[in-house]
């Protein structure tokens, strides 16, 4: 570590996150410390480190995930993983070895033997990446106060960002906040001042979006460094791992290779493919049967490159669940490979007695010019963690412009567009299959952006996972949705109500409690609200999401669960849940007029869900075949365009009284 650029250091703490920080801060780390999971792998590369520290005491589960969410990220860059676990989950060690980690530290421990871990750590992943890792940039975003002279130096990306001088007084840095912002930068510099070692505060910068500004006092030196972390938009990032299998070459020999053919210059796009829900398999099923599932995956990726591409492109099993494609193919070759890739990858595994439906996400990556493996790595891999953020992307493209890839630029203007109310919500019809009459609605956010136009709630939430606003999004959204639908006219008052709950909701302590209470204090009344979850957010935390649904469940509102077929399942799996509707996801659906092997899924699904007395609702139905072969095969309602897009409260008042 030197003293002109302090090296970053990633810390995910789910209890004990300002400890920590502090005692790495006062070795000479530059933190950037998290408290809770969501987007652990982005912000780990948005911070630059090549050390990773998971903190699962007290919280082994969320610690384990977090691991496995990490673990391709920590490989790809030949980096280092933390562990610090609890003197009596000694025996989870190889569980967390496992999912990537490199390094152990059980508790108690001293700050001397916690520091001396994290050196370990860092020299590792020096060792491991070399001369390869010393090739990525060094222009970080941030800036030293010098406490003595008072005077600031920002670095020059930093400098750049903001059009001012590197040198520019401090009164230059404050007015480039917000004047409703600038309250939160004088605490945290109260907290320094108060012998705080080390805090953060929030802000929104033009063109960058909302940043994470991490403060460090050092008391010896009399000056104050400060690492700003880009929420909005990432400087860049790569996924890989550790072990070769089934022939696919390993991480370290992958990077080799990527950065002999940039030495020899000419075209080079790396293409990195993760499996969804592989860990729910893994979990399922033990390691056996997760690694025969990961053979599977590689021959079929390889078939498709092999089908799609020239000879010479490099398949690599990055470790875990992600694979890595890099070929000097054009263009048009690499998007029919993608595609075969996705299709390929979306068609069920068969694992012990069960089929796993599992998919994929896809970041790419070209190289641009003089550029070396190690950012050519990273932007593929922050383009695979957008994909993996959004609900429908199954692909994302580095550095693609602003309308193949919104979500830097909406995460950065969500904020003032939630606080100026112009996030709206619309209602989409369900309707009952045995007499064409609409039963209920469910409640959809839009947001009418002047530019881009309509944006949907995936994108929404896409933008609000960006810039650390997924609690105020879906706060915001339940709120004017039980406002909303509480005034309706008497025309629309039989029809029940449907309103999605994300899993960040499901996460939030006290969150059953806040939300009864909303709905009390909105007149609506609970036994019209049907409550939807997104199969992935069940997963998430199943024994947790349990117990809050029976809590809603009991206090008269009905569950369903949504999106049903996109990804694996498992009768037990809804079994252990307190449900009343099944939501057949709408490409599910729409299967029902293709193949007879088709129609054979759907209709185990739906007999499925009527053995365990679920109601079952097909989304996204358009035609009046759909319709027909849905409802013979037994599903009760539908909603889609066959009836009507989603449409404001007054247009819905008006259908119901022309349908009366």
């Amino acid at each position: 570590m030197t003293d002109t650029h302090p090296t970053p250091l990633y810390i995910l703490s789910f209890r004990q996150r300002d400890e920590l920080a502090a005692l790495a801060a006062n070795a000479g780390w530059q933190v950037v410390a998290a408290r809770r999971a969501e987007g652990a792998e982005r912000r780990f590369l948005h911070s630059g480190s090549a050390v990773a520290v998971i903190d699962a005491r007290g919280a082994l589960h969320e610690g384990l995930a977090a691991a496995e969410a990490l673990n391709g990220a920590i490989g790809s860059n030949g980096g280092a993983m933390l562990a610090l676990v609890s003197r009596g989950d000694i025996e989870a060690i190889a569980r967390f070895h496992d999912a990537g980690a490199t390094h152990f530290l059980a508790s108690p421990f001293s700050e001397t033997e916690f520091v001396q871990a994290l050196r370990f750590a860092a020299r590792h992943a020096e060792r491991m990446a070399g001369e390869w890792r010393a090739s990525a940039p060094a222009d970080p975003l941030g800036w030293r106060f010098d406490l003595r002279g008072g005077t600031m130096q920002l670095t020059p990306g930093f400098a750049r960002l903001l059009e001012v001088a590197e040198d520019a007084p401090p009164r230059v840095m404050l007015r480039t906040l917000d004047r409703s912002e600038r309250r939160a930068a004088f605490l945290a510099l109260r907290r320094l001042a108060d012998e705080r070692a080390a805090t953060a505060f929030a802000h929104d910068i033009g063109g960058i979006g909302r940043v994470v500004q991490h403060l460090q006092h050092d008391r010896k030196a009399q000056r104050i460094d400060a690492l700003v972390e880009p929420l909005g938009s990432a400087p860049d990032s790569s996924a890989a791992m550790r072990e070769a299998l089934a022939g696919a070459r390993d991480a370290g020999g992958a990077r080799r290779w990527v950065e002999r053919r940039l030495a020899a210059g000419g075209p080079l796009a790396v293409v990195l493919v993760a499996l969804n829900r592989f860990e729910v398999v893994n979990t399922a099923y033990g390691r056996a049967a997760g690694d025969a599932l990961l053979r599977g995956a590689h021959r079929r990726i390889e078939e498709a490159v092999r089908e799609t591409l020239e000879k010479g492109a490099l398949i690599a099993r990055m470790g875990g669940s992600e694979f890595l494609i890099a070929t000097d193919a054009a263009r048009a070759r690499i998007d029919l490979a993608v595609e075969r890739i996705a299709g390929a990858l979306a068609k069920p595994f068969v694992v012990g007695d069960s089929i796993a439906v599992l998919g994929c996400r896809i970041g790419m990556a070209e190289r641009g010019d003089a550029e070396n493996a190690a950012t050519l790595l990273r932007r593929a891999s922050e383009a695979l963690a957008d994909a993996k953020a959004s609900d429908s992307a199954t692909l994302r493209v580095a550095d693609a412009g602003e309308e193949d890839a919104p979500v830097d630029r909406l995460a950065g203007e969500l904020g003032p567009a939630i606080d100026h109310g112009e996030i709206d919500i619309v209602f989409q019809p369900q309707v009952s299959m045995a007499d064409g009459v609409i039963v209920g609605v469910e409640a959809l956010a839009r947001w009418e952006h002047a530019v881009l136009g309509t944006i949907g709630a995936d994108l929404l939430f896409a933008a609000a996972a960006r810039a650390d606003l997924e609690i105020a999004l879906s706060d915001h959204i339940q709120r004017i949705v039980l406002d909303r639908a509480a005034a309706w006219p008497a025309v629309l008052s039989r029809l029940r109500l449907s309103l999605n709950l994300t899993a960040g909701d499901i996460a939030r302590p006290g969150f059953a409690d806040l939300f009864l209470d909303r709905i009390d204090q909105s007149g609506f009344p609970r036994g019209r609200l049907t409550l939807e979850i997104t199969e992935s957010g069940l997963i998430e935390d199943l024994s947790v999401a349990s117990a809050l649904l029976t809590v809603f469940r009991q206090a008269g509102c009905r569950i369903a669960i949504d999106d049903f077929g996109t990804g694996y399942s498992s009768l037990a799996y809804l079994k252990s849940l307190p449900l009343d509707y099944l939501k057949i996801d709408k490409k599910l659906a729409q299967d029902i007029t293709g193949t007879a092997r088709d129609r054979v899924v759907v209709r185990g699904v739906i007999d499925m869900a009527r053995s365990l007395g679920l109601s079952v609702i097909a989304e996204g139905v358009e035609t009046e075949e759909q319709l027909e072969l849905l409802a013979k095969e037994g599903c009760q309602y539908y909603q889609g365009f066959l009836c009507s897009e989603a449409v404001s409260s007054v247009a819905l008042a008006a259908m119901m009284e022309t349908r009366a």
